[in-house]
């Protein structure tokens, strides 16, 4: 199993942007896909974007065109780039990597919390 570090939640009003960073324990360049939930309280989890190991990206329709995730292999890191931030983006975002299913992954992070002001 690969621990998981996630950084750069913070506060950030509507319209602006905020780039999160996922830091593995061990390489990733071989890891069955990486990917970004969020969860806001009272709501379901909901996969924001997921990256292959042949790196192919998929994003819920909510954030097409606003979130870009990206990865760096050699900094063992996955980054998830959003722009254009609303106010219904604001949850506690999870990094995620080692897909074993739709929605079924071997590693979670600890969450950031993303809060967008309007």
């Amino acid at each position: 199993q690969v621990q998981l570090v996630e950084s750069g939640g913070g506060l950030v009003q509507a319209g602006g942007s905020l780039r999160l960073s996922c830091t593995a324990s061990r390489s990733i360049f071989s890891i069955n896909g990486l990917g970004w939930y969020c969860q806001d309280p009272g709501k379901q989890r909901e996969l924001v974007a997921a990256i292959t190991t042949g790196g192919s990206t998929n994003y819920a329709d909510s954030v097409k065109g606003r979130f870009t995730i990206t990865r760096e292999s050699a900094k063992k890191t996955v980054y998830l780039q959003m722009n254009s931030l609303k106010s219904e983006d604001t949850a506690v975002y999870y990094c995620v990597a080692d897909r074993r299913g739709s929605e079924l992954w071997g590693s979670w992070g600890q969450g950031t919390q993303v809060t967008v002001s309007s």
